[in-house]
Formats: structure tokens, sequence, C-alpha cells
């Protein structure tokens, strides 16, 4: 591997701007993480973008917003704009557990310390420079504020806020993943254009003064949506305004939306068409080190980097459209997949690099096997308002195909120094199975699930079915557990006609909307039944820009304005929490009070039988699990009468 120097990545200090013989620099880049110059930090990404639009870039990593402020006036003041981003994840997610706790550790910064990243950074920064600097153009960009660009839920203040343009008093915001817009952004400044003109790039927002003319496009269609001071009065109209903002970032040819703030007018410009092959490859080849800055080389190793230091991510996007999720508010409902060639020269650094030892973590992105997936027939997508392709049932005109990813992933174990390939990112196991996946070949799914299992899988598989309950998982946009069931069917086939000794490991949530203890206690009996001592569980965080963040502000729907009750109080959510943790003594007098009080014995006799019971916890082999009423399966029972009650609030 080559030899890196100082200059290999993006300057940080003053020194380092000299080293590279500039005097002045285009773009200065605030983050709150540390500075990894890899392709999965959001930073590095804009950085290495930038640079090779021929700007003189510098980024200044978690900058001390408690001291005299030093490190927002030691570069100087840029010639083009500030960039600004409070990192890969929202600075609250990152700061605070879902019980609003302060977390013990920061995975994006050195060892893990805490207290180097400002609650709400992209305010707090975006604030202290235009003090600082007042006629230098802010520029936001990443997930803090490409999920706060309008009127939204901030689940930490439990307060109902304004776009972060008007909080941050920033200049713009490019919204989603920011290579396109930055293109144009720095064309235009290129030609001399003023940052205070360019209000019409695809993918940014701006905030106009009441006195703005507003800005002609003779291709876009406009839509408005109530006011931010409506929505304050209004938690119906603020359910309402959400169908529309999600559905418009989801279109191909979506509409400006338009939202009264104050005395100002937020316009949120559509967005980009999905980055082509081309596009997506010329962001992953770029010169990134693959390292954290050496600056931090005797301050600890940085968690997140640790985590995918040998992974490769293939694609970006995600069509799933989870109600409680942020991947398409942020990355598009469609699929951006790289070259198999782009993939492989990756490979080829990673296997290059001096600690390489011939294991790649993950062959991945946000949903590991949605690589190459699109649409049949472009324009039936075209036409999509749709959320999800796959909720409530698969859409015919998705080409759900495994056998790309599948070739892909035997060109990458072909390289002499792999010794294996795992996937460590989510599988959607529901695309897997034929009952669910009417359309695919089901021996090219058995095919793609064997592959995974016998190579590409280390002891343990992990899928989200999160949740038993049918009205649950249909709010949450998910499909019926039963299939699950069939999907742990195929697995232990597999299994068996293999002589594996895989675990089966699935992820569950508690305290989602629309989500009653009886439904927990239902989803502890049904899990217990198939033989499952959970531990992959946890409890529904509100985010901004999801539906299940507005239902549990609202109390509405927002496509139907129904009501949906939630579990807000922190006794509900432990008590939800608890179920999953049945077979702990601490909670076992707890839930047999709470069935009883239910009238749930035949759920008590599952979770807490008064005979003893021959019960095993999950093997991968494929012998019996458990030994009561081993017959006749969990939600086939006679006795049981599930989501009893529940079918007058559906």
């Amino acid at each position: 591997m080559q030899e890196l120097k100082l200059s290999s990545w993006l300057p940080t200090t003053n020194k380092e701007v000299k080293i590279r013989g500039w005097d002045e620099l285009d773009v200065i880049l605030f983050s709150g993480d540390a500075y990894v110059d890899h392709p999965s930090f959001g930073p590095a990404v804009i950085g290495r973008i930038l640079e090779s639009y021929g700007l003189r870039v510098a980024i200044v990593p978690q900058p001390n917003v408690n001291d005299n402020l030093q490190d927002f006036v030691k570069l100087g003041a840029p010639k083009l704009f500030f960039g600004v981003t409070g990192g890969c994840m929202d600075p609250m997610v990152s700061n605070y557990n879902a019980n609003k706790k302060r977390r013990d550790k920061d995975a994006y910064t050195p060892n893990g310390d805490i207290g180097f990243r400002p609650d709400y950074a992209t305010t707090v920064y975006s604030k202290i420079l235009k003090e600082k600097w007042p006629h230098v153009p802010i520029l936001l960009g990443g997930i803090e504020a490409s999920l706060r660009r309008v009127t939204h839920y901030d689940y930490w203040s439990d307060t109902l806020m304004p776009t972060i343009l008007e909080s941050s008093k920033a200049d713009m915001l490019v919204y989603g993943m920011g290579e396109q817009p930055l293109r144009e952004v720095v064309r235009l400044m290129q030609k001399g254009v003023p940052f205070s003109s360019i209000t019409t790039i695809k993918q940014t927002a701006v905030l106009l003064d009441a006195e703005a003319k507003i800005p002609k496009n003779i291709n876009w269609e406009d839509v408005e949506i109530a006011s931010h001071e409506v929505c304050l009065k209004d938690k119906k109209k603020f359910a309402s305004n959400f169908k529309i903002i999600e559905q418009e970032s989801n279109k191909l040819a979506a509409r400006r939306i338009f939202q009264k703030v104050g005395g100002k007018t937020l316009m949120i410009n559509p967005p980009y068409p999905t980055m082509t092959e081309d596009d997506i490859d010329a962001s992953f080849d770029l010169p990134y080190t693959r390292l954290p800055h050496p600056k931090y080389n005797k301050r600890g190793p940085i968690p997140a980097f640790e985590m995918i230091k040998f992974s490769i991510n293939i694609h970006r996007g995600c069509f799933g459209g989870c109600s409680f999720c942020t991947i398409s508010a942020h990355q598009g409902k469609f699929i951006a997949s790289r070259s198999q060639g782009s993939v492989l020269r990756e490979v080829d650094k990673v296997a290059n690099m001096p600690d390489f030892k011939g294991y790649l973590s993950d062959i991945g992105g946000p949903s590991a096997n949605m690589y190459k997936m699109k649409g049949k027939v472009q324009e039936i997508c075209d036409r999509c308002v749709a959320p999800s392709c796959i909720s409530p049932v698969i859409c015919s005109n998705l080409d759900t195909s495994h056998k790309p990813l599948t070739k892909l992933y035997q060109a990458v174990d072909s390289h002499p120094k792999v010794k294996k390939s795992f996937i460590g990112s989510g599988i959607r196991h529901d695309m897997l199975v034929p009952e669910f996946n009417k359309n695919a070949d089901p021996k090219e799914l058995d095919d793609y699930t064997e592959e995974v299992m016998t190579k590409h899988v280390s002891g343990r598989l992990k899928v989200a079915p999160e949740h038993t309950s049918d009205p649950v998982l249909k709010l949450m946009r998910k499909p019926s557990f039963s299939y699950f069931h069939k999907f742990k069917e195929r697995f232990d086939k597999i299994n068996i006609k293999k002589g594996l000794k895989l675990q089966l490991i699935p992820y569950f949530i508690s305290n989602h909307p629309a989500c009653e203890a009886e439904d927990m206690a239902n989803l502890a009996a049904e899990t217990k039944d198939m033989g499952f001592q959970l531990e992959q569980v946890q409890g529904f965080t509100p985010t901004p820009m999801t539906v299940a963040t507005v239902i549990y502000y609202s109390g509405y729907h927002p496509y139907t304005l129904k009501k949906v009750k939630t579990p807000k109080t922190r006794k509900e959510k432990d008590e939800q929490h608890r179920f999953f943790f049945w077979y702990k003594d601490e909670n076992k007098t707890w839930i047999k009070n709470t069935l009883n009080k239910l009238g749930r014995q035949d759920l008590l006799d599952v979770l807490l039988p008064a005979k003893t019971e021959k019960w095993r916890k999950n093997k991968p082999s494929g012998e019996a699990k458990h030994t009561f009423d081993d017959a006749v399966p969990f939600n086939k029972r006679k006795n049981k009468v599930k989501y009893r009650g529940k079918k007058k609030r559906r």
C-alpha cells in the first residue's frame, strides 16, 4: 500500500493548509464527527467531492464550542462558503438514548469519548459562524439538516421546531445525498453568480424573506403546506403535511414545497433523479485514505470506523419505506447501485491494507439485498407516489432478482486476499419468501439464501421482523409475521441440508405507535414458542421525518388522519419492554399479574407455565426446540384469541 503523508488527508489546521502551499481556502467544512477519510463518512465524501471540482477544501472536525471559539476562526474565511453538518447521525441520537439519558459513548469520537459534539450541533456551529463571519454564506448538509428541513417534532425537547434554516440562520440547505446539488452550487459560484441568487437548484432549500420574489421554474409544479404557526396550533394539520412531504421526497418528478415560517417562506426544491451508476461510482472512487486523520493516533480508536473498516457499501437508498426509519427520507426510495468494477476496486484497496487479515466485515448497504433492484418499466416508477415498493405487497413492477448480488459476492470472494466476506447489514428476509415475493423465482431466492448462509454468515444471521402484531406491522409498513415463520422454515431446512450450526437472530421494537401491552405479550409468547430468547431488541425512538414520529407527536396517521394510540409515558414504555425479557426472574411476577388483569391466561400459560417445561433456546440444528404443545404453532392454537379487542381500532 502506498505510504501516506499528512497531505493525503484534507487539511484540518493552518499548518496542513500551508503544507499544500495554499494561501486561501474555497470551502471550510465543520463536522460533529471526528474526521475519518472514508466513503462511509459523509463529511469526508463531501470534502473529496468538492476537492474533485478543483476547490481548496479544509475540514474542522468537532470544533470546540466551550472555549474562546478559536476553532471557528483559525482557518479564516473561505472564498465560497462554509459547509456545516452535525455528522453521520443526528447529534441528539448520538448523545441520548430512547429514554433521553445521555449516552456514555460516542461512536464517532476517538475512544468513544463523549462531550465533543454539542446537542443540535448543526444549529450551534452555524450560529457561531454567522456571528463570526456574517457575510460568508453557510450551507447545511448531512442527516440532521436533511431530516429537519421542514417543521418537525423534536423528541428530546418535546417541541415542534421550525425548519433548521430558521434556527441556524444558515443560507441554504442541501437535503439527501449532496453530490449532485453541490456540483451545481459550485458551478454557479465559479461563474460569479452570488450565493444569494442561487435559489433554484434541485435538492436544496432556502428561506425567503417576506419581500423576496418567488423564483420561477416552468418545469416545476408547486404545493404549499400548512405554515409552522398553524402546525403549532393544530396537530392534525401538522400530520397532514407529512403525507405531502414524504410523497414529494420519493417522487421522481416532485413538486416544489412552500411553507410559511414567521414572516418568511421556506422553499424546498424537488430532488434530483436517482444517481446513475457512473455518478455513484465517481463518488466512491475518489482518493480516500480510508483511515482516520493522524491527529487521532494517540487518542484511541474511533468505534464507528472500527466497525466498518473492512466493509464495502454497494448501494444507497431503500424501497422498504418503514414507518420508523429515516433512510428513504435521506437517501431516497430508489436504489443507486455501484458497478461491480467499482466495488471490486474498493475490495482491492481494503485487501491491501496492512492490517487486513482476509475478512471483509460487510458487503451491503442500508438493506443488504437490494443491490441493482429497480422498476422493470421506468415509466411506472415515474408516476409512483407510494412510499414503499414492498408494502403492503411487493410491487409487480419491481425487479427483485438477487442474481446480480450473488454474482457480486462470488466476484468479491475470488479476490486472492479475501478469505471470507460477511454480510453484516440487515437482510430483508421477507423478499426471500416466495409466498410474499410472488413474482420471483423460488429457486433463485433459495440459491441466494443458501449462498448467504453457507458463505457469508459467521454463526448468526440477523433479520428484522420488528413485531408479531398484524395491526402494528401494517402501520410499520412491514409484512405479516407469518412470513418470518416461512423464512425460518427455509432457514432451518438449509441449516439441516448443509450441516450448519447457524442461529437466526430477529430484531424487534417495543413502544411503536399502535402497540399495546397485549401486543407485546403476544410477541413474547409467539417468539418463545419459536424457540427464541430475545436479545436484539429496542424501544421506539421518535426521530424527525418519519411517519411513526408524526403519529407519536400528533396522535394522527398522516395518510388517513385517523387517531392512533401510542405509548408515551415512561411507565408504559418500560412495561412494554419488559415483555421481551420474560425469562428474567425480576419480571415474572409482574408479567403474571399483568396477564391476569388482561384476562390472557393463554399467554401466561406459554410464557410462565405452571408445570415445569422442557424448553430450550433456539438452536441451529433441526431438532425440536421445545416440547410444550409442540405440534401446534402458537398462532394457530384454538385457545388463543390473538389481538382481542383490536378490530374496532383498525
